[in-house]
């Protein structure tokens, strides 16, 4: 009898250390260390039948639905945000914006149209330099405007202000078929136009920073391909009309035109990300602290300081030369038509070659055919389509990569902030731009030779300033991605 009970509890302690060993913590993490004592035997037992099994491998729906990114941070930090990077609503956010952008933009591109009617028909008593105030202030009120949008942007979204400039854009065109004298095109085509244009354009970028980071140069890059087609498409439909239906109903269907292609805008133009808590509808002078977006900043200013000048003076250099009207009219179509592929092929080049990169060639580029060709084509008409179709190209990028050079430097969810304060002070430029090539027609009697060397030099300066602000990121490394 003893010799059997000796049996029995030397086979169950073999099995209590079989089992203790089944439970051991290196073997299963999830189980504590078991206590000593009498209750071990009893708590092995329950920590092996409790234990969580093991989790399933992760599937295809539970990985993450978007691609990450590591932004950088205004405090020098970097935050993961994942980005669609496509897909249907990031696409139609997209044609949002290429809607919106087409009424916006593509009245910018056809101010040369109207500034050539203007001066020889209802404001022919009033000095070109004097007309060109009315084109710049329209043109500054775009841009600078973008300084208290951006942050209400970021905060508030862009539903309301998309839905302003709307109405601000198609009640000015109505305006200005009505306009007679100077001071009514300065109220409607000046005023309203441009803050329509700020209210559309600002929000119509800064969205798509919302759904595209890898991908944000080319997905900008189409969308600013709209303000080419616009002036392409109202040019050529203002001076066909001009003569058949007269000035006043030629632009109201012009504002017709521009009603159709907002309420598109209004309906796409959407965010994704939410705005950061601390977020302010107020302007942020502070971001100036960031050297290299100071520099981005003054190589826009540069830029934008002698691009709307030979898009405004281009056809009046034309019938100075004793180009057909017909043809004048026409020239702002060409170079518009160069811009379509400028602003869209540099995009798709900017997100494998690098943002700054690509900005600093397109530059080269202008600064080529300005001085290079556009000052030595003394009125020939090849030479013309050479210079609009190589100056179209260049300049196309002077609107569609400043946004992501900007949102390279920046969280998207204060992209509006840094944009927006950005395009206050290139605002300026553009406020001054046109007038002074005026004046300086007006001092060489109407010789363009010191517009066109104007325009030179500012191209120069924008081209030293991104090249200064890409060495303080990467050095002088030529293959360097930036």
């Amino acid at each position: 009898m003893s010799i059997d009970r000796l049996g029995r509890e030397a086979h169950n302690e073999t099995s209590n250390l079989s089992l203790e060993k089944t439970v051991e913590p290196q073997d299963r993490p999830n189980v504590r260390q078991p206590p000593s004592g009498p209750e071990r035997d009893f708590q092995s037992v329950s920590a092996f039948s409790n234990a969580a099994p093991p989790p399933p491998p992760p599937t295809e729906k539970d990985s993450h639905p978007v691609p990450a990114t590591l932004e950088a941070c205004s405090d020098g930090t970097q935050a993961e945000i994942a980005y669609p990077e496509g897909g249907r609503r990031a696409w139609l956010v997209v044609l949002g914006s290429f809607s919106g952008m087409v009424a916006s933009f593509g009245l910018l591109n056809t101010i040369g149209t109207f500034q050539a009617y203007l001066s020889t028909h209802q404001l022919a008593h009033v000095s070109p330099s004097a007309v060109g105030w009315i084109f710049s202030i329209c043109v500054f009120l775009a841009f600078g405007c973008s300084l208290q949008i951006g942050p209400i942007f970021d905060a508030k979204g862009p539903k309301w202000l998309v839905f302003g400039g709307t109405v601000c854009l198609v009640v000015g065109m109505i305006g200005v078929s009505e306009s007679t004298e100077y001071w009514h095109f300065l109220l409607t085509f000046s005023i309203l136009g441009g803050v329509g244009t700020s209210l559309v354009f600002t929000p119509a970028v800064g969205a798509i920073a919302h759904f595209f980071s890898r991908r944000r140069g080319t997905a900008t890059g189409l969308a600013t391909t709209s303000g080419s087609f616009g002036g392409i498409i109202f040019p050529l439909a203002l001076q066909s009309l001009f003569p058949r239906l007269g000035f006043p109903w030629s632009v109201r269907l012009l504002a017709l035109i521009f009603l159709i292609l907002l309420i598109i805008a209004n309906l796409l133009i959407r965010t994704r990300l939410p705005p950061k808590p601390s977020g302010t509808v107020w302007p942020d002078f502070r971001i100036f602290k960031d050297v290299t977006f100071t520099l981005t900043t003054a190589g826009v200013f540069f830029i934008e300081w002698g691009l709307f000048v030979p898009l405004s003076y281009i056809s009046s250099y034309a019938l100075a030369n004793n180009v057909s009207p017909t043809f004048s009219y026409q020239l702002l179509a060409i170079l518009n038509a160069g811009s379509v592929f400028g602003r869209g092929i540099p995009g798709y080049v900017a997100d494998r070659l690098g943002r700054f990169n690509t900005m600093i060639a397109t530059v080269f580029l202008c600064l080529i055919s300005v001085l290079g060709v556009w000052l030595n084509v003394d009125g020939s008409i090849p030479g013309l389509c050479v210079f609009g179709i190589l100056f179209g190209f260049a300049s196309g990028s002077n609107i569609s990569l400043t946004p992501v050079c900007v949102g390279q430097l920046c969280e998207p969810e204060v992209f509006g902030r840094w944009y927006g304060t950005c395009y206050t002070v290139v605002s300026i430029g553009c406020l001054t731009g046109i007038p002074i090539g005026g004046q300086i027609l007006s001092t060489n009697g109407g010789d363009y030779w010191g517009l066109i060397v104007f325009t030179g030099m500012c191209y120069a300066g924008g081209l030293v300033c991104f090249g200064i602000a890409r060495v303080l990121k990467v050095g002088w490394g030529v293959k360097a991605v930036y």
